[in-house]
Order: structure tokens, then C-alpha cells, then sequence
């Protein structure tokens, strides 16, 4: 019997709500052991985030080295980046290492509207990152700002963003609906072959803190167990509206509140 294995690497959330910590629940909660490489530390809470110290790119390259070196590790999930030579020194180690799986969550502004990503960044995170990766995640204004347009407003506006994203690299496109509009939230997994719709009951919550975290861990775990990408995405998509569904169950901080990891637990 062997454990599956997984890889964040992915900035700190002082709070817990989002970032490393909020992966290492994820992947706790469905079953896969979970390594972890450090980017940055953030000062945060469920109001903002007051402070960023990136890690100097050559320590993540030892955090990572260090994980690849001895566990087999069958995803990596990348989140917060925070700056140009962080993306360098990733995109080099997974050159080197070459893992079966890597979701890429272009995470660029906290739930509470902080920037997470230096703006000079993000071209080499199109461009470094992007082609590496099995799926990449984006929210609606992510997948706007990767390719400079607008958001889009329709289903056939989201299905060409996220064929104009493939084209940049990476071999499927999930575009994440949650600052959509409606009844239901509604995600887009786009890949060279099709695009499906798949779709959850919007829930009215201020607890969204890490959803997007979450949701690309979920993924990532799917795939770490074996599963193929349509499956890793409906699990996960079905593992985090549960996990919002259930978030008024805490009542932590004053601002937007976290998810609930465990929801499938107490």
C-alpha cells in the first residue's frame, strides 16, 4: 500500500484561513499526506493582509529539492508566488524534478482584495509557470488579468478566455465562477478537446476566505490519488461547495471568515 503524496508551494497565512495552511487541511481531508514549500510569510487576517516577506528564491529551491529528494510526490499544487525570482527558481526545480501533476492557482489578490502578486511578476508567470502546468485555476478577474481583458460576462466569453489561456502553455484551464453572478456558481474546465460546465448552488456566505486555495488543493489531491483530471475537478468542486455550504458553522474573526476543511468530521 502506498500513501499518496502531494506538494504545495505557497505563501504562509498567519491566519490559517488560506495559502499553506489552508492546503494542508485540504489534503489532509481527502486522505493525501502533504509536503510544503514556503514563498512567503504573510501578516494576515480575515480583514486583510498587512504585511509580505518573500523567502529568498534559493531557499525555496531547498524546500523543494529537499521534499522531491525523498518523497515520491505525485502532484504539486502552486499558489502565491509574490515575486519574479521565487517563479524562476520554481519553474527550474520542476524542470529538474519533473512531477506527473501540477496545478497552478495564479493567485494575485486575497478574498479581501489585497494584491498577493508584485505586478512585474505576472508576465513571468505567464510565461515561466503557465506552460508547466496540468491545469491552471483561475477566478473570472485572473483569467482576465493573465490574458489583459476585460472579464467576461457570458459563457461564451468564458470558454474563449480560457481557450486563449491554453494557448499560453498549459494543458487545461479550470475558470473558477464564484465572483460570477446567479443562483449558481459556475465553473468552466476547458481543455483542447472540450469545455465543461460544471455547476453548485451559489451559497450566500462571507466565509469564502481560502476558496480558492482550497479548490486547487482539491484538485491537486485527485490527481495525487490517481484520478483523471475531470474526476479530480467534479470531486473537488463538489469537496469545496460543501465545505462553504458549512462555513457559518464557525465564527471566526470579523471579516471573511474561513471554509470548513473538515466539514465531512464535526
Amino acid at each position: 500500500m502506498t500513501t499518496p503524496v502531494a506538494l504545495t508551494i505557497a505563501g504562509s497565512d498567519s491566519s490559517g484561513g488560506a495559502g499553506i495552511q489552508a492546503d494542508l487541511k485540504t489534503f489532509a481531508a481527502l486522505g493525501v499526506y502533504c509536503a510544503s514549500a514556503i514563498t512567503a510569510l504573510t501578516a494576515q487576517n480575515t480583514r486583510g493582509v498587512t504585511g509580505i516577506h518573500a523567502v529568498p528564491a534559493d531557499f525555496v529551491t531547498a524546500q523543494i529539492d529537499a521534499v522531491f529528494s525523498d518523497l515520491d510526490v505525485g502532484a504539486v499544487k502552486i499558489g502565491m508566488v509574490a515575486q519574479a525570482a521565487s517563479i524562476d527558481a520554481i519553474a527550474a526545480a520542476l524542470a529538474r524534478w519533473k512531477p506527473r501533476h501540477v496545478v497552478l492557482d495564479p493567485v494575485m489578490v486575497a478574498t479581501s482584495g489585497d494584491r498577493l502578486l508584485a505586478s512585474e511578476a505576472v508576465e513571468a508567470l505567464r510565461t515561466r509557470l503557465m506552460p508547466l502546468a496540468s491545469v491552471i485555476t483561475p477566478n473570472l478577474p485572473e483569467a482576465a488579468a493573465l490574458l489583459g481583458e476585460q472579464v467576461a460576462a457570458s459563457e461564451a466569453g468564458i470558454e474563449s478566455q480560457g481557450r486563449r489561456l491554453l494557448a499560453l502553455g498549459c494543458r487545461a484551464v479550470l475558470i473558477k465562477g464564484g465572483h460570477g453572478e446567479g443562483a449558481e456558481s459556475i465553473d468552466y474546465l476547458v481543455t483542447s478537446e472540450s469545455a465543461i460546465a460544471l455547476a453548485a448552488p451559489r451559497v450566500a456566505t462571507r466565509n469564502t476566505h481560502g476558496t480558492g486555495c482550497s479548490l486547487s488543493s482539491a484538485v491537486a489531491a485527485g490527481l495525487a490519488r490517481g484520478e483523471t483530471l475531470e474526476q479530480a475537478v467534479r470531486n473537488a468542486k463538489a469537496w469545496i461547495s460543501a465545505a462553504i455550504a458549512a462555513a457559518d458553522r464557525f465564527s471566526v474573526g470579523h471579516g471573511h471568515g474561513p471554509i470548513h476543511h473538515f466539514h465531512k468530521f464535526y
